[in-house]
């Protein structure tokens, strides 16, 4: 069943073309900076606000900098959690993944297992999603031990999507990592996004540019993430409105 949340992304894709989302990392500044981050980002046109991080992204800190974030902005709050650990129950919704190419049933599965409880307990949407690191793969592909797509087998990239939409993952996630010098190739984008359909496809990382995104957009991805360029942006809301301007229907 599809809640508000994942309804509204669509709907934002069907009418705008494609969806932009800013991602924070809660160990990477107070909830207050967060919170201020997350205004700036709605200023310039983000569609939500992703808090997660591959490290540090739990507990406290983590319910804190949602708490921040929704006390400045009025958009949907999503989680996308490394483990368990990176839940709370003041969100609105969560990407529910599994990080398909990983070596480490943890993040597989098993994290998985722990977690769900905790989302029916806090009663956050869930919205399934494949998650696929892209070379070079960054952080979180190191603490995920995961076996990165070569950037020239986009048909590796295919087959994992496939995995994921058969298994009933309506988001599938293609990740360059946090901060990646290139973001994941156009042409893997576009056989990807040939394979899937109707299934939203997500790409993020390395992603620094308003004409990065529109080649990405041009090439097939519906969501574009922002996390690393939102960081270090000395002007957030003129940045988010360079990348979401460039990628939605005027």
């Amino acid at each position: 069943m599809i809640g508000p949340v994942e309804e509204r992304l669509f709907r934002v894709v069907e009418t705008a073309g494609a969806a932009h989302l800013t991602l924070i990392d809660p160990d990477s500044q107070s909830p207050a900076e967060a919170g201020q981050m997350a205004r700036a980002g709605a200023k310039g046109g983000t569609d939500a606000i992703m808090v997660g991080g591959s490290t540090g992204a739990t507990g406290r800190i983590l319910e804190d900098t949602v708490e921040a974030i929704k006390k400045q902005v009025d958009l949907p709050v999503v989680l996308f959690p490394s483990c368990a650990g990176g839940l709370c129950g003041n969100a609105d919704a969560v990407f529910f993944m599994s990080l398909l190419n990983s070596r480490n049933s943890n993040y597989l599965i098993e994290n998985q297992a722990l977690g769900a409880p905790l989302v029916r307990r806090y009663g956050l949407e869930s919205i399934p999603m494949a998650y696929i690191l892209v070379e070079p793969g960054g952080t979180v592909a190191w603490v995920g031990d995961a076996k990165t797509i070569p950037r020239n087998k986009p048909e590796i990239a295919v087959a994992y999507a496939l995995a994921g939409k058969y298994l009933g993952m309506r988001l599938v996630y293609l990740e360059a990592g946090s901060g990646a010098d290139r973001p994941v190739p156009p042409t893997m984008v576009k056989s990807v996004k040939k394979a899937l359909g109707s299934s939203l496809l997500v790409v993020g990382g390395g992603i620094r540019s308003g004409e990065t995104a529109r080649e990405l957009v041009e090439a097939g991805a519906n969501l574009i993430v922002t996390g690393t360029a939102v960081e270090k942006s000395e002007d957030i809301t003129s940045l988010v409105r360079e990348i979401a301007g460039s990628i939605k229907v005027r």
